[in-house]
């Protein structure tokens, strides 16, 4: 009868102990996580869709409008700019009640992650959704791609808040949604797992990797039912560009680097000035709505993301005068719109602008030294990958990415060559990732949002061993640990070892370490300086007051 009784209290105990909670979870939990992602990924993926589809119709309502007041009396025009106005303050006092909501979306998601920012998830929802399809759809310079990542990570989260999953767990998850969210709007699943792996965790997790795989295969799948199997952007049947006319990638991919320097430097100061303006959240969104209307009459191919506009680019529309001057205002509207705060992101517009800039490159390459004029697209789909990763430092998920939006898989070695040579410029003129950039500004900024977790909660962090590290070849007890970590496991190929003194640490394992919640920030940031640098570029250290 003891003996029974002291088994039932020691389980009791057992139960109790979130340490041991955490770390059985840890150990069955991802022969689920592949489910999980699919799960997440469908529900993801019904959400963005939603998302898309409503931008799309507000797209084509907002250029009937536009044809209509062009045709109309002065007094159509004063009431459409008095909608606008409505419609500026509605986002304002959205952002204002919700703050999260504001910009892009995926620098508030890598807060999330680094355990920096917390969220109400089904909040944020809700305001970015109806946010983004009023700033978007009345006309802003802004891309559906950064809020659809934050939608797909918000449901991410909702779904680990309602299934009561683990912290370790729920991160996943919402790496998983992020990922539905970005295939889901471009119809690109490959650059929604290479972007949570190389943007997101900066590691080639297999965990990450498998629960993000299932879920932006899923999303994707039902966008391509909904939307059909066609890539975003339409160009007829690019030729390879030949070897000889690489010269001229290098040239391009130097100017892009320069253009992506511009561009980082332009959105932060355009984001210094309005917060010097001191505007209340209402009325900031009210310039560029403004800006939106009169250029809706002047020059409409500017407004919105601008996926339409590129497309007519392939077929040669414009002249070079006329190009020089949607790439100047493109870059300036897209400055007002997003430095604004209003929720939509900078995906799309720097393709966009990128494009027009490959095109203005080909225009004048063909007119002076009379390359051959079928190659023009190709330069304007390699700028937007080569601009994309003078920006986002990402260049593999910007050629993964701006492939899977051509339809076009011939182009890989150009691509990664001008990406290669736009990327190694603004690493010399040390332009740091945008969305890091933008984190960093939320995180010094954050006030009530930030995140102060639970000491009693446990978390488990995954970290890499990367080339270079101060950890390879060294037993664990030689190691000078942190004082508020366990390392517990690690997992070194398909093997897992259960660790102890004498084991030795090699470059590829990855270390699985256990820690409290409230110190998840700081313990991963002392792990990442000791396991060492595996992402592609300089990462921005988050603020861990």
């Amino acid at each position: 009868m003891g003996f029974k009784l002291t088994k039932k209290y020691i389980k009791r105990i057992k139960n109790r102990s979130t340490t041991h909670t955490t770390l059985g979870h840890w150990m069955d939990f991802r022969f689920r996580l592949f489910m999980e992602g699919i799960t997440v990924g469908l529900l993801a993926g019904f959400v963005v869709i939603f998302y898309r589809f409503l931008l799309e119709k507000a797209e084509i309502i907002r250029e009937d409008i536009y044809t209509y007041l062009n045709t109309s009396g002065v007094w159509f025009s004063v009431l459409w700019f008095v909608v606008l106005t409505i419609i500026a303050l509605i986002i304002g006092y959205l952002v204002r009640k919700e703050p999260l909501i504001s910009g892009s979306g995926i620098p508030q998601v890598k807060g999330i992650l680094l355990s920096q920012l917390k969220m109400n998830w089904l909040r944020v929802l809700a305001g970015k959704f109806f946010g983004g399809i009023l700033a978007i759809g009345a006309g802003l310079s802004l891309g559906r791609e950064g809020p659809s990542v934050q939608l797909g990570a918000t449901i991410g989260q909702g779904f680990s808040r309602i299934m009561g999953r683990l912290s370790i767990e729920e991160k996943y998850l919402v790496t998983s949604g992020a990922s539905a969210g970005l295939a889901a709007a471009f119809n690109a699943p490959l650059a929604g797992v290479i972007f949570a792996l190389e943007e997101m965790h900066k590691n080639f997790s297999p965990l990450v990797l498998t629960s993000a795989m299932a879920a932006s295969l899923t999303a994707d799948f039902l966008s391509q039912r909904f939307f059909g199997i066609k890539p975003i952007f339409t160009f007829e049947a690019l030729p390879t560009l030949p070897l000889n006319y690489y010269f001229y990638l290098i040239i391009l991919g130097l100017i892009i680097g320069i253009f992506g320097v511009i561009f980082n430097s332009t959105l932060v100061s355009a984001l210094n000035i309005y917060n010097k303006i001191k505007l209340p959240n209402e009325l900031r969104p009210l310039l560029p709505l403004l800006m939106a209307g009169f250029l809706g009459m002047i020059l409409p191919e500017t407004l919105g993301g601008g996926h339409h506009l590129v497309n007519l680019l392939g077929n040669g529309h414009f002249t070079i005068k006329m190009l020089l001057v949607l790439m100047v205002i493109k870059f300036l509207f897209t400055m007002v719109s997003y430095g604004s705060g209003v929720p939509g992101g900078i995906f799309l517009p720097l393709l966009v602008i990128g494009a027009l800039a490959g095109n203005i490159y080909g225009n004048i390459i063909i007119e002076f030294f009379h390359i051959d004029p079928q190659f023009n697209s190709n330069f304007i789909v390699l700028a937007m990958a080569a601009y994309f990763t003078a920006i986002v430092k990402a260049p593999i998920t910007g050629s993964i990415l701006i492939t899977e939006m051509t339809g076009s898989f011939s182009h890989l070695l150009a691509m990664i060559t001008v990406s290669m040579t736009a990327y190694v410029v603004t690493d010399l003129l040390n332009s740091k990732p945008i969305y890091e950039v933008l984190l960093e500004r939320i995180l010094k900024n954050k006030g009530p949002n930030g995140f102060i977790g639970e000491d009693k909660k446990k978390s488990i962090i995954e970290v890499a061993v990367c080339l270079g590290s101060m950890l390879d070849g060294k037993r664990i007890k030689d190691i000078q640990w942190p004082p508020f970590c366990l390392l517990v496991g690690i997992k070194r190929g398909e093997n897992e070892i259960i660790p102890n003194g004498n084991t030795k640490i090699f470059v590829g394992d990855y270390l699985i370490v256990l820690t409290n919640e409230d110190q998840e920030a700081e313990a991963k940031q002392r792990l990442l300086e000791m396991a060492g640098e595996c992402d592609f570029h300089v990462t921005v250290k988050p603020s861990l007051s």
